[in-house]
């Protein structure tokens, strides 16, 4: 790869020099290697959280009694832990020689945790064998110990599967970048009122956008717009997760 070339800036003004902290740094590195190895592949979508967002509402402050957060997060990963059990291709990773999918028996889930010190991502083990408010409670305490800088290493390792969310934040879509060796990533935005035809006339329904990034040496185009599919209809009805 062609080296960049070296610029002075300050030809044209003041600027000054700030260190990276150790985790962005080590962000850097994996990034880079993940957008220089893997060819990405984005599926956008929108999911209809109207009903969802009502029981989160209905519920949060009994959970709240109990000292824990239920985020629309918390669904979130249950309703993808859900869904990998039914496309297990997304759960996988690809051999060292390219030529095996390795395909894993168990289902832990990467969230990305924004942090002053950069971007962790402590992961929830065995996710698919949790109730929601067991991942809320667990979310809950990983992203504090993130916060803090309490993390162990063994927090943040063994994911099959990640989510980037910036629901919190802004934005409409954007491009999460798959954070190999997994194959795949599900990115959040911001959820938004809009008018949905019903097929008789137009009403408000809160709309999520979901972005899904992966791999596409393993996944094609159609099984990323199936697996979007299927999430969304467990968002429409998180009551599928029990079936």
């Amino acid at each position: 790869m062609p080296a960049l070339p070296s610029i002075d800036f300050s030809k044209w003004g003041e600027v000054e020099f700030k260190d990276l902290s150790k985790i962005q740094k080590l962000s850097a590195q994996n990034l880079h290697r993940a957008w220089l190895h893997i060819p990405h592949v984005t599926q956008f979508d929108e999911a209809d959280i109207t009903e969802l967002e009502a029981f989160r509402v209905a519920q949060k402050d009994t959970f709240k009694a109990q000292g824990i957060s239920l985020t629309i997060l918390s669904f979130l990963v249950k309703a993808c832990a859900y869904v990998l059990t039914q496309y297990p291709k997304f759960n996988a990773s690809l051999s060292e020689n390219g030529e095996q999918l390795v395909l894993k028996k168990y289902i832990h889930i990467g969230v990305a945790v924004d942090t002053p010190n950069g971007l962790v991502v402590p992961v929830i083990k065995n996710a698919d064998t949790k109730s929601i408010s067991m991942i809320a409670k667990e979310l809950g305490e990983l992203s504090a110990k993130a916060r803090d800088k309490k993390l162990s290493p063994a927090e943040m390792q063994g994911a099959s599967f990640s989510i980037s969310s910036l629901g919190g934040i802004g934005g409409t879509a954007f491009t999460p970048i798959v954070n190999w060796p997994e194959v795949a990533i599900l990115g959040v935005s911001r959820a938004s009122q809009k008018p949905v035809w019903n097929g008789k006339s137009f009403e408000p329904r809160l709309m999520l956008p979901l972005s899904l990034s992966y791999d596409h040496r393993v996944i094609d185009g159609a099984d990323g717009a199936r697996f979007v599919g299927a999430l969304n209809q467990v968002l429409v009805d998180i009551r599928r997760v029990l079936l």
